[in-house]
């Protein structure tokens, strides 16, 4: 109770510093993802604190922090979207499956394993994402963006998939737990700033996380072997705004927001995750160049057809089905018909 109520109150100071802004101007109060990963540093913050607001020479006031900063966990983003307390939210995707078990779909591991793959499913998957967004949280989406690919810090020696079994591993999502769980693993739930404790202390033996984001959080530092088989798919980040706030805004604003975060916020994020798996692994191995800074030294573990074999059988006879029982026949259905058609892969349903 005391988080909400801090929450709720830096939300409101959030507000408040608005009052200041000319009376022209139209108000968001804008909340991010991770304050300290590559998104909201290169993207998030520069497009709605600089960019969007001189678009719009001056018609749009947005005041912006993050959830992190706010004390807000992941998973309550968009319930507090959904009420109105500020505007615009952004968070991964899979924080928000409780209250939405269907957009799992959204993010299905070892289906895309290169940023264009992952483009192509997430645009198959849009329709389907605006309408869990609309039904769910009252919100309207603007952007899909990703994450780095999702790959396995591990602390000890592993040496392929099998290895896994009998391991505490921290998944990046439901379904990526309910995967390593599928596999032997034990399926861990650790919030991602918590990771580098629960690595050192031996809470958990591995954990799965975009390979920038491992690196800029310091995982590197409590962790030695990189399996960079794609488990946790990439992490999608949702920004939707609150529908009654989309609403009030003029046919005009609207499109020029819709503009905006299309061709200077969400294409200048995926183009940028095309070859930013290379990097980030030349920052955590440091075989290559780190653009970021001074590499790590991490064992780089690559897989084998064998192990991505095992993974897409457990994929597509354990872990699909489950979240077809889930999510229900009628979404399950409709993915088919989109991200399955357009991945190769089709969820059985009984």
């Amino acid at each position: 109770m005391k988080k909400t109520v801090s929450s709720l109150l830096a939300v409101s100071a959030l507000g408040a510093g608005m009052m200041a802004s000319p009376a022209f101007a139209e108000d968001l109060s804008v909340v991010g993802s991770w304050s300290s990963l590559p998104l909201n540093k290169q993207f998030e913050t520069p497009f709605w604190t600089e960019e969007l607001p001189a678009a719009s020479n001056g018609e749009i006031n947005v005041q912006m922090t993050t959830h992190d900063q706010m004390g807000i966990g992941g998973g309550d983003v968009f319930r507090i979207l959904n009420d109105g307390v500020f505007d615009v939210g952004m968070t991964v995707a899979d924080y928000a499956v409780g209250d939405a078990p269907e957009l799992e779909g959204l993010d299905v591991p070892l289906v895309a394993n290169t940023a264009e793959e992952a483009k192509a499913m997430v645009e198959a998957a849009r329709p389907m994402v605006e309408d869990i967004f609309k039904d769910r949280f009252n919100a309207k989406v603007l952007a899909i963006a990703p994450y780095p690919p999702q790959v396995v810090f591990c602390k000890g020696d592993v040496t392929s998939l099998e290895d896994l079994k009998g391991k505490k591993v921290r998944g990046s999502g439901r379904m990526t737990t309910k995967f390593l769980e599928a596999l032997g693993a034990n399926g861990v739930n650790v919030a991602f700033s918590e990771v580098p404790g629960a690595l050192e202390r031996g809470v958990i033996d591995c954990a799965v996380t975009g390979a920038g984001s491992g690196y800029s959080a310091g995982w590197w530092e409590v962790s030695d072997h990189l399996m960079t088989i794609p488990l946790g798919g990439w992490d999608p980040v949702v920004t939707a705004m609150n529908f009654d706030k989309w609403n009030s805004l003029s046919p005009e604003m609207q499109k020029l927001i819709t503009d905006e975060v299309n061709s200077k916020f969400e294409a200048p994020a995926w183009a940028a995750a095309a070859d930013a798996l290379e990097a980030d692994i030349a920052c955590l191995t440091g075989n290559g160049t780190c653009p970021a800074g001074d590499p790590a030294s991490m064992t780089l573990v690559e897989a084998s057809d064998a192990d991505l074999a095992k993974a897409k059988e457990i994929l597509t006879t354990v872990v699909l089905p489950e979240w077809a029982e889930r999510a229900g026949a009628d979404w399950v259905t409709r993915w088919n018909e989109t991200v399955g058609k357009t991945v190769g892969v089709t969820v059985p349903l009984s």
